[in-house]
């Protein structure tokens, strides 16, 4: 028994086509038209599955009637050099009458009742200074596309050649900053230095204001109670001394009186 022909019509019909820069999620569509009178599930699958996202996936057509799949390929670094082996494949069986898991459909579905149509993942990038290049044209057409596609390597040699002259510039322009950063540090060291070598001198000199002021007042103290001392002292002698003075001077006294009387 010969393999059933797909019954879906798929628009794009062969490519999915993802114009970059690919530095962000890329969305493209495939359109998927049932023109059958039953209804028909389908199943999309994909050989780089970590790569693109597909919603839905699967599901269920209507007689007559077309679903929209979006197909969203994740950022990544594109290589002109490197051909996209990418490929995706939409799948279909007739549902039966009275089926209602889709998955146990697929598990029991039999090969020879399956369709399937197979699509090839074409990456392009965006067109140089504004010219469009029609790539779905005619074979007559598709020459200066390879040009351009060969084309590409040498302008991304050129940014590739870019990339390290600025990383170089940027490590010059790093490296001068962190010299200069460097210079600041260490002049505000030294000059903090200074600054505590000053503060240590004024310290030191204020200890020995200090002290000499203190070795002042200990030896003003000392005078001041050796004078008092002292004058302590012959106050004492005077007032000693006094009444043996008032004795002799009693005694003259006595003595001349007495002397008159008797002569």
């Amino acid at each position: 028994m010969s393999k059933l022909e797909q019954i879906l019509l798929l628009d794009p019909p062969s490519d999915l086509r993802f114009k970059g820069p690919f530095t962000e999620v890329i969305t493209t569509n495939l359109k998927l038209k049932n023109p059958s009178d039953r209804r028909v599930c389908f199943k999309v699958k994909t050989t780089a599955p970590r790569r693109y996202c597909v919603r839905p996936n699967s599901g269920i057509i209507d007689a007559g009637a077309t679903v929209t799949i979006s197909v969203m390929l994740q950022p990544f670094d594109y290589d002109p050099n490197e051909k996209s082996k990418h490929k995706f494949m939409v799948q279909s069986i007739f549902a039966p009458p009275n089926e209602s898991e889709l998955d146990a459909m697929w598990k029991d579905a039999k090969p020879d009742d399956l369709m399937d149509s197979k699509l090839r993942c074409v990456f392009d990038l965006p067109p140089e200074n504004g010219r469009v290049n029609d790539m779905e044209g005619s074979t007559d057409v598709a020459a200066p596309v390879q040009n351009s596609s060969k084309a590409a390597p040498v302008q991304n040699s050129s940014k590739a050649a870019d990339v390290p002259v600025a990383k170089a510039a940027a490590k010059m322009v790093s490296a001068s900053m962190d010299d200069s950063e460097m210079k600041k540090l260490s002049e505000e060291c030294r000059r903090l230095q200074a600054d505590m070598g000053k503060l240590t001198e004024e310290n030191r000199q204020l200890k020995d204001d200090g002290v000499r002021m203190r070795r002042a007042a200990q030896h003003s103290d000392h005078m001041t109670s050796n004078q008092t001392g002292s004058s302590s002292m012959m106050q004492h002698t005077t007032a000693a001394s006094l009444p043996s003075l008032l004795v002799v001077i009693a005694a003259i006294f006595i003595g001349f009186f007495m002397g008159k009387f008797i002569l």
